[in-house]
């Protein structure tokens, strides 16, 4: 990959800098990857088309639909709240916590919405997303960086190997944020359904869930 692709990403000068550029290119259809506070992910906009090049980039089948990241609960529009799901958000948000939601009819593309109707989304504590967020003034979309069956890059070095594996040197721009810690994935909770379900056990334990919700249903 050449060193276009790779932007410097890691401090409050580099972010402030680059920020623009990574909108740009997210506005023009491109994928992005880029450090979280769990992982590296990829991403994209929420324009079908873009969603369609992430999903043939990932070859993820169409049952498992990507992730949101947000700036705020109020920028996940058209989605329909429930009590648990507001409390949970106000609990652990930002942070290792994603939220499935019903969405209304038509407000999302394949390939964000579930079979079952609805969205997941979250807000990252990592500076990294809430830059670009904030300069692409959109949702963006969140799957992690890996091969099939491997486990998540933590750099950008090990983002640039599954890209080059993917042969998708020429469409990803590689957000360079420094190594991450290991740590486990975030925790999804359905909360389309009473009482909220976790889909995933991750970073938020079920004690801490159920200390703000009470009674939530334990079967992945």
């Amino acid at each position: 990959m050449s060193a276009r692709n790779v932007i410097p990403f890691a401090t409050d000068s580099e972010r402030a800098r680059n920020a623009v550029y990574v909108a740009e290119h997210l506005h023009a259809g491109g994928v992005i990857a880029y450090p979280t506070e769990t992982v590296y992910g990829f991403g994209s906009t929420l324009w079908p088309e873009a969603v369609v090049d992430l999903t043939a980039l990932k070859s993820r089948e169409a049952a498992r639909p990507f992730l949101l990241l947000v700036r705020s609960a109020e920028e996940l529009r058209r989605v329909r709240w429930t009590d648990a799901g507001r409390r949970l958000a106000q609990a652990f948000w930002p942070g290792p916590l994603t939220l499935a939601l019903a969405a209304d009819q038509g407000a999302y593309p394949p390939g964000v919405l579930s079979a079952e109707g609805t969205v997941a989304a979250r807000i990252s504590p990592h500076p990294a997303p809430m830059a670009i967020l904030g300069a692409v003034r959109e949702p963006i979309t969140s799957t992690s960086a890996n091969l099939p069956g491997e486990r998540p890059a933590l750099d950008a070095d090990e983002v640039l190997e599954v890209v080059y594996a993917l042969a998708a040197f020429d469409s990803v721009l590689v957000l360079d944020g420094g190594r991450l810690p290991p740590s486990p994935p975030s925790t999804i909770v359905d909360c389309s359904r009473e009482p909220p379900r976790v889909l995933r056990l991750g970073a938020i334990s079920l004690d801490a869930l159920r200390a703000v919700v009470g009674e939530i249903d334990e079967r992945s």
